[in-house]
């Protein structure tokens, strides 16, 4: 072990200040738990990174609940309707009329870090920004512990009760965990986005999917001069190799603006590609390391459910902590990942479905041409069929 400048001790470390870390670092400093956040990056960085803004019904419930939602419930706009486009036909879902009748919070994730970072601040809790954790030992124990480097560079040594890992899919929570002591499914779904953010007003009212035969498009408000685009691109694309020009024309072209309306153009302020990969851990937890959000299972942007689960997850471990550390109960700690599965499967077939709705292969091959035509069988589906869409909207909402 290196020399370290300085040893402490807290209850529960958390690394990472993303949406699972600032949610659970919140909760555990309302029930009194001593707590300490430890962030990689600047916190100018973290409050200005744009990443999801849909939150889900129970995403919404959790932060009200918790003293946690003055902002979205001031700024947030709530969202009810996605639209269909394909060669073959447009239709809407209002899906607050299905299912279980619920809705969307369209909320930007920097807003919501913005208000989580201040709220835990002012709550006294401690946040530690530029603060690299390079270790996690001993979590196996009941002392854990781990390293870090600050701004300074100087190293540092944390003890703690437990360890929170919710520095997502390539942190060092996740590599802590010994070679073989979990299963992990992966999925490579061969898919790429470029996600976009482009500075114009939405163009449409509703979420817009459009399968079209050069790839998909998509469409997302964000705030009043804001709205997120996806495109579908080639794996491996340079995103600094679409200009603007190009990106306009190839989304008025996917979106069909010559049949059902031009789109609203602005400067795009960010391009980078996703690929569609899947990936779960099983448990998600190891010793005295739980795993939170991205850190415990990686999941396709395209049913908008990453920060959703890793809310889910933080409220569900911060109630088995404090029943350990307040109640000395240490049965809802032993099943949080029996707690947490089920339902990150279930957004996972969701996502997989979505994934299978909205992008047809390519060529003209019997196969591809197969299941382009299955594709077009759901969309009709969907469109036609009360029970699909009531299954469609409890899902596409729900976690």
């Amino acid at each position: 072990m290196p020399d370290h400048s300085s040893v402490d001790s807290t209850t529960v470390l958390i690394v990472g200040a993303g949406p699972a870390g600032l949610v659970l670092g919140n909760l555990l400093k309302a029930a009194g738990v001593d707590c300490l956040i430890l962030e990689r990056q600047s916190r100018a960085y973290v409050e200005r990174r744009a990443r999801a803004g849909f939150l889900a019904a129970n995403t919404v419930r959790i932060l009200e609940e918790n003293g946690l939602a003055a902002g979205l419930l001031r700024d947030g706009r709530q969202h009810d309707t996605c639209l269909f486009r394909s060669e073959h036909a447009e239709f809407e879902l209002k899906y607050s009329g299905l299912g279980r009748g619920e809705v969307h919070t369209v909320y930007p994730q920097q807003d919501l870090v913005r208000d989580l970072i201040a709220e835990f601040l002012d709550r006294g809790g401690e946040l530690r920004f530029e603060t690299a954790v390079a270790e996690v030992n001993d979590i196996g124990s009941d002392r854990p512990w781990i390293v870090c480097r600050n701004a300074d560079g100087e190293l540092q040594r944390w003890n703690g009760r437990y360890v929170a890992g919710c520095d997502g899919r390539h942190g060092v929570s996740r590599q802590a965990v010994p070679v073989g002591a979990v299963r992990q499914y992966r999925r490579d779904h061969g898919i790429s986005w470029l996600a976009l953010l482009a500075e114009a007003p939405q163009s449409m009212a509703a979420v817009a999917y459009a399968i079209h035969d050069e790839g998909f498009a998509g469409h997302m408000a964000r705030s009043a001069s804001v709205t997120r685009y996806y495109l579908q691109c080639a794996r491996g694309e340079d995103p600094q190799g679409w200009s603007d020009r190009r990106i306009w024309d190839e989304l008025q072209l996917r979106m069909q603006a010559d049949r059902y309306g031009p789109l609203h153009q602005g400067p795009i302020l960010e391009r980078r590609v996703v690929d569609m990969a899947s990936h779960v851990m099983d448990p998600i937890q190891y010793g005295r390391l739980f795993l939170v959000g991205d850190a415990a299972s990686l999941i396709s942007p395209s049913a908008a459910k990453g920060a959703n689960l890793a809310v889910m997850e933080a409220e569900i471990l911060a109630k088995a902590l404090i029943a350990d550390l307040r109640d000395d109960d240490e049965r809802p700690l032993a099943r949080y990942s029996e707690d947490c599965l089920p339902r990150i499967w279930r957004a996972q077939e969701f996502s997989h479905w979505m994934i299978n709705l909205l992008h047809g292969p390519a060529g003209n091959d019997d196969e591809a041409v197969f299941l382009r035509a299955l594709q077009r069988a759901r969309l009709e589906s969907l469109r036609n069929s009360r029970r699909h869409q009531d299954h469609f909207a409890e899902n596409y909402v729900g976690i």
